[in-house]
Parts: structure tokens; sequence; C-alpha cells
């Protein structure tokens, strides 16, 4: 649409208008959001372009540094937005796109999401909030409930209690994993005698207090980045973060990870917390959370769970027990913007004793006053929007039978996906599923037997060629637009730990079918046969092997 041939003018009428009146039905915007509440996929369709267009293009979009003096009418706006942001957005909500950790939302969530927008609360505190502070404490008791299930009265006393707090609504794991071992610092090198605690004298004066040289928070190599972040941000040094092995199907090794307690205690290390993780980000994995705690408990360390990606599990009767062990945990991780459907921006950090939030309590003069309400006192962010009423409908309207029947197809298409790998002689499966994600790599069948027999320096080199083969295939089927898979790097033992870049696909949307799957393969298959540059040098140390 062409742009409005008059100007729009900065003076008070207009501007009271756009906070009182609501555009026009014939208006651009009018016109975007009635497209998007009857059609939202075909909308997205229609408007983001199949072709990727280069980043630095994109950015010459954006490359204005200077606040515009004059205003704009919204309409023109909305024009200028179609063509420069949302046409090369990332259709995310396709069901092609099995990527990455978003999927489809429900349709409900887009009017409640703009009622949320327009209340427009802030949970700090109940003076901006009110009746959104008991939903979110609600939402938070859901949570902690489905992970410790305990009985009626623990939630009426704790839920909505001024002494304490089941757990902290956050914007994302990120900050949940920073919360928990924030708690978890802060327990550990609590006050006493003349120690005022670690959060008021530091790390240094904690250490000396408690006759330690160091501290460590140990997790396993595929542990999420954010650990590594928090030990930045908590003062304990990222060096303190200790990465142990993982075994043939990434959990953590229980013997390296007692060896590994052993020699730190024996430096005088504190263990401060051990991370089990229940879903990688890369394979979706769960550790052995069961023997974690034992070992946790041991050595006297806080046991945290990563549950971002696979807590959700839980709502499935069939499959709840693959996080056997999780009820044992101090403090618990769970992402609502996964696998709970719900929209980017919604993560929960849960306590098994609720008692334990006190240790990052903090009070201001005209906020977060003691003996109040304000759920801020327990919180690492302050001002936050009402995303726990996403949350909040969501676990009501879809219910716990509705999120079982959502996670148990997302596993079944999982191994439906891997067996379709495994039956097809041109691909090798590289992590089997233990949720809904796997990875794989495209290895014509008489290379990957030709593998099996090789010696190491003859795999580390092929392997290195079919590293550039995968990437190759990622990028261009991105490129392509039909249809999407992300690439990692992984180590697997049969390939002596080296680096093998692999395809990673997320099984989440609901939406995705076995036809898909079945065409995402086709396609690889289609690009890589096309790849002579990159096949030539491997068939030809094949050839003069054989």
């Amino acid at each position: 649409m062409s742009a409005s041939s008059s100007r729009a003018n900065a003076n008070e009428a207009s501007l009271l208008r756009v906070f009182t009146i609501p555009e026009s039905e014939d208006s651009t915007l009018s016109r975007i959001e009635k497209q998007m509440s009857e059609d939202l996929n075909g909308f997205l369709e229609q408007q983001i372009v199949a072709v990727q267009k280069p980043l630095g293009e994109i950015e010459q979009d954006f490359a204005d540094s200077k606040i515009p003096e004059e205003p704009m009418w919204v309409s023109d706006y909305s024009d200028k937005i179609l063509d420069t942001l949302i046409a090369h957005s990332v259709h995310t909500s396709s069901p092609k796109f099995i990527g990455h950790m978003t999927s489809a939302l429900p349709y409900f969530l887009l009017p409640l999401a703009k009622m949320m927008v327009g209340l427009n609360q802030n949970l700090v505190k109940v003076e901006t909030s009110k009746a959104f502070t008991p939903m979110e404490r609600q939402v938070v008791g859901m949570l902690h409930n489905l992970i410790y299930q305990r009985d009626a009265d623990f939630y009426h006393e704790w839920m909505h209690s001024v002494n304490g707090a089941v757990g902290a609504f956050c914007s994302g794991g990120t900050v949940a994993n920073m919360t928990a071992l924030w708690v978890a610092r802060n327990c550990r090198f609590k006050a006493d005698g003349d120690f005022l605690g670690i959060d008021q004298e530091g790390m240094y004066a904690a250490l000396k207090y408690y006759g330690y040289d160091g501290v460590a928070v140990i997790t396993s190599k595929r542990g999420h980045y954010s650990l590594s972040k928090t030990a930045d941000l908590l003062g304990l040094g990222r060096r303190s973060f200790v990465a142990v092995e993982v075994d043939e199907k990434n959990r953590i090794q229980i013997d390296a990870l007692e060896a590994t307690c052993r020699d730190l205690k024996a430096k005088n290390i504190c263990i401060l917390a051990l991370v089990g993780v229940a879903g990688t980000t890369e394979t979706g994995n769960i550790d052995p959370l069961e023997d974690m705690a034992q070992v946790a408990q041991k050595y006297g360390a806080h046991f945290h769970v990563d549950a971002a990606w696979g807590g959700a599990t839980l709502l499935s009767s069939k499959h709840r027990s693959l996080l056997k062990g999780i009820e044992q945990a101090d403090s618990v991780t769970i992402d609502a913007h996964k696998q709970l459907y719900v929209p980017i921006g919604a993560g929960l950090v849960l306590f098994k004793n609720p008692q334990i939030s006190g240790a990052i309590e903090h009070h201001a003069k005209y906020i977060l006053r003691e003996g109040s309400k304000d759920i801020g006192i327990h919180t690492l962010e302050g001002s936050r929007p009402g995303m726990a009423m996403l949350v909040h409908s969501c676990l009501n309207i879809i219910g716990r039978q509705g999120y079982e029947l959502l996670i148990d197809k997302s596993l079944a298409n999982a191994r439906y996906f891997a067996e379709l790998i495994n039956s097809d002689d041109d691909f090798e499966l590289i992590s089997e599923p233990e949720l809904c994600l796997l990875t794989y790599r495209y290895v014509p069948g008489h290379v990957r037997r030709f593998l099996e027999g090789a010696t190491k320096e003859v795999q580390q080199h092929i392997n290195g060629l079919l590293n550039v083969l995968t990437r190759t295939i990622q990028k261009t089927q991105r490129e392509q637009g039909k249809s999407f898979v992300s690439r990692t790097m992984l180590n697997p033992i049969k390939y002596h730990a080296e680096d093998i870049i692999v395809f990673r696909v997320v099984l989440a949307n609901p939406l995705t079918t076995p036809e898909i799957l079945q065409a995402v393969l086709t396609e690889q298959k289609a690009i890589a046969r096309k790849q002579l540059a990159e096949l030539a040098p491997i068939e030809q140390i094949v050839a003069s092997a054989t």
C-alpha cells in the first residue's frame, strides 16, 4: 500500500488520539489484526517471504540511529513493517519449522495477549497488579505441584504466603537457572556468627569465613550455557563451572561425577550445586536424576534440575517416569514457552522448600515492604508483565489431559522420524530420541559401512568432509524456505568423541505430520546429491580403499 498523502503532526490532539481512539476498521493495522485472528498460519505464509534475504541487506532497513523527528501515521508504519520486518521474520509456527524449540500457539492466546498488553500489569508489586498477583502465585503453585506433588495443606500454607515462595515466575530458563543458583549460593554462605552473609560481604569474605579455597557448580557437558553465565554473574567465575563427561546417550556419567566431586573436595573446593538436565538443548536427553540426587546429598550440595525443555513431560502419565528423581531436586527450572505452548517470555523456577526463597529476599521503602505479598520480594527481575495470565489460560483451557495428548504425540513423532532415518540407507541417526528431539546426518550407506571399519585417522578425515556437507545441506535447505532443521556439533563416542556436525530436529509442533517428516528427508537427499564438490573427495577415499 502507498503511504498516506497527508503528514502526521506532533500536537496534543494527535497524541491524545493514539492513546484513546483505536484504528479504523479499514486501516492497515486493523486489517493485519483481522487476518491474524482469522487465519494466523495463512497470514504468516502470505507475508513471510519464502526466499531468504541476506541479513546484511535487512540491516540496511534498520541502519538509521536517529529517533524520527516527526511522527508517522499508524497505517504508514504498518505498511512499512509489513515489508521490512514481518516479511523477513521467521515462521516459527509452521509445521515444517522443526529445527528449534518454538512451535505453533493456540489461537485463543492472541486475544488474551491483547488483553494482557491492554491491562499492562506490573507483577513486581500488588499495587500495580492486584488480582494478577494471586493468579501468578497459583500458576507457580500448579507447576510446583506437578513436580513435587505435595498435599493440599502444603499449598494452602505456602502458595500465597508472605513467609516464602514455592517458586518464581521469570522471563525464561536463563533467569530461572540464575535464580536457583543465586538461592543456592546465599543458602550455602549464609550469615553465621560475625559473618553477615555472602549477600552482604561478598565471595572473598564468604570463602575465607567458611574455610574454602574455591567454589564449584557441576553439570554435564550438555549443560545449558546459562549456567556458565550464572557462574560469571554470581561472582563464582566461569572456571568454577565444571562440566562432566557424558555417556553414549548424552547423559552425565555418574562415575565421572563422583570422581569430580572427590577431586574437588580434596582440593578444599566447596561443591555449591549439582545441576541435572532433564532434556538437553542439543539432544533432548535426561540425566540420571535419582543418582545425581544421591551424590548431591552425599557432598552437601544444592541439587538443581534444569527441566526447561523436558519438564512438561511430567504432564504425561505414560512418560512421567522419564524424569524419575526430579522430585528430589531442591529447585527446578521449567520453561512454559516451550512445551506448555505459550509465547516467548515465560519461565519458572520452583523450590522444594519455600523457605529457601528467603535467601534472596529484598525490600525497598516504596515497594516490596516487609510483610507485603509483593512478588518482587523473591524475584531477580523487577518490573514484569502479566505473562502468567497466558500460562494460566493454557493450563485451564488445555488441561492436563490435553497436554498429555500433545506430549505423547510429540514423542511418537520423534520415534517415527527416528524409524524413517534408520530405514533410509542415506542417513545416520546420531542420537536416539528420549523426548521429542533427535539428531542425524546424511551419510550414504556404503560410506557409513566403510567408516565402521576405517582407522581413526581415516574416520576423522571423512567426518571432516561430512561436516562440510552437513553444513551445506542445512544452509541450502534453510535458504530454499520449504522446511527448516537446525544443526549442532556433537562428539559421539563411536567416532572417538571427535566433532561431528549433525542435523537437529525438535518435534513439538502438533501440526507436524508424517508426510512433512518424509518430505524433509527427501529434500535433504536431493540437496546432498547436487553437492558434487563435497561428495567427490569422500567417494574417492572410499573407492581407493576398496
